[in-house]
Formats: C-alpha cells, sequence, structure tokens
C-alpha cells in the first residue's frame, strides 16, 4: 500500500482529498501543519503540501522535504494563480496544481508521479566508470566494486546533478537548489566542493568526464 503525506489545513478540502485516495487505497497520513511531517518521511512515497499553511509555509516545506529526501515526489497545492508562484513550486516541487481543483485530477497526479518515481528508483545509471543505484542513492566504484563515500554537501550536489542529468546548469541554479539561498557573485563555495567532489568520483580529476565544466556557464552531467 502506497503512503501519502497530505498537509492542508483547510478542513473540508483536506477530508475530500483524503476520501478520495482512501477510497483508491492509499494509506493518507494528514497534517494540517508540517510541525510533525518529517518524521512520517521515511514511510512516505508522495507528499500532497498546501502552500498556505501556519507556521512554515509550503515553500518552505517543500524544499526542505527535497532536500532531506529528494527522490519523494511533491505535488503542490495553491490557491496563488500567479506564474511567479508556480515557477517557485517548480523550483522543487514535481508538480503545480491551483485551487479550485476535483480530487479525482490529485488522485490522477499523484498516480503519474508514482509511476514517475518508480521506474526512476529501479534504474541503475552507469557514468563512466561508476554504477549510481537510484533508488539507494549509493555511488559504485565499477573498477574496485566499492562504494564512494559522499560528504552531505557532495551528495546534495552529485544527486542535484543526476535529477538534472543532461541539463547545463548555473552556478547559481546549482548554489540556489542546494543551499536554499540567493547566491552571491564571487563566493567559491560551490566551485571547492565540486571539486573536492571531483577527486572522488573522477578518474583524472584535473581533466573531468563526469562533471563537465561548461564554460562561461556552469556545468553538466552526460548520461
Amino acid at each position: 500500500m502506497k503512503s501519502v503525506l497530505y498537509i492542508e489545513d483547510e478542513i473540508e478540502i483536506g477530508k475530500w482529498v483524503m476520501e478520495e485516495l482512501e477510497g483508491k487505497g492509499y494509506r493518507v497520513n494528514w497534517l494540517t501543519s508540517g510541525d510533525k511531517a518529517m518524521a512520517l518521511l521515511e514511510q512516505t512515497d508522495v507528499i500532497i503540501l498546501d502552500v498556505m499553511l501556519p507556521g512554515l509555509d509550503g515553500f518552505t516545506l517543500g524544499q526542505r522535504f527535497k532536500r532531506e529526501y529528494p527522490t519523494i515526489p511533491i505535488l503542490m497545492l495553491s490557491a496563488r494563480t500567479a506564474v511567479e508562484d508556480k515557477i517557485q513550486g517548480l523550483t522543487f516541487a514535481d508538480d503545480y496544481v491551483t485551487k479550485p481543483f476535483h480530487p479525482k485530477e490529485i488522485l490522477a497526479r499523484v498516480e503519474v508521479l508514482l509511476r514517475r518515481y518508480n521506474r526512476y528508483q529501479e534504474e541503475t545509471l552507469h557514468l563512466q566508470h561508476l554504477v549510481v543505484n537510484l533508488e539507494q542513492h549509493l555511488v559504485i566504484d565499477s573498477r574496485t566494486n566499492e562504494e564512494v563515500i559522499l560528504t552531505g554537501k557532495q551528495h546534495y550536489i552529485f544527486f542535484y546533478f543526476i535529477k538534472h542529468l543532461n541539463q547545463i546548469l548555473t552556478k547559481e541554479q546549482i548554489y540556489e537548489g542546494i543551499w536554499n539561498e540567493a547566491y552571491i557573485e564571487g563566493d567559491k563555495s560551490l566551485m571547492v566542493h565540486i571539486r573536492h567532489l571531483r577527486e572522488k568520483i573522477e578518474i583524472d580529476p584535473s581533466s573531468p568526464m563526469i562533471i563537465e565544466t561548461i564554460r562561461g556557464i556552469g556545468y553538466r552531467v552526460k548520461a
């Protein structure tokens, strides 16, 4: 049985959506704020998250959830229809639905997200000499069959590239996606972490084959 973490403070909407999900066989943990959400994420397959909540708002919570559990898909719900709000939500969320909506639409979108992520989790990605287990977030050196141990930021940066495979990413995109704050021109933190990451994953860090430098723009990891 798939488990849904549903965070919604509007009681009528919450009951409506919860009944629809439970009727289709989902186990639903419904919260009216994000206070206790982190403790439930280990057992969660998909998150449905309202933007306007008491305490921390959905954007803040969603970014935190995605950093800690990047393989759990997030569906944002919001009464905000401005393009800027949708763009903000989709910087970390996997889908964004504006209110009013029908619960059957939410159900359909949840099923799409689960199918997408189930395929993702079943895959093993090969990058040069690396074998990346996408379900367990393990990086294996195929030459030695040993795990490549990445520190916190190295791990987040590497799997941020994996999530955006084959895309050219600017320093600003990567920094804001990992640190969740605006990039300040001249900050060398990202470059230092990428240098250390290359030392662990590249055969020759001075001539990297996995994390490409796209001169004048940023970086790319190609499958």
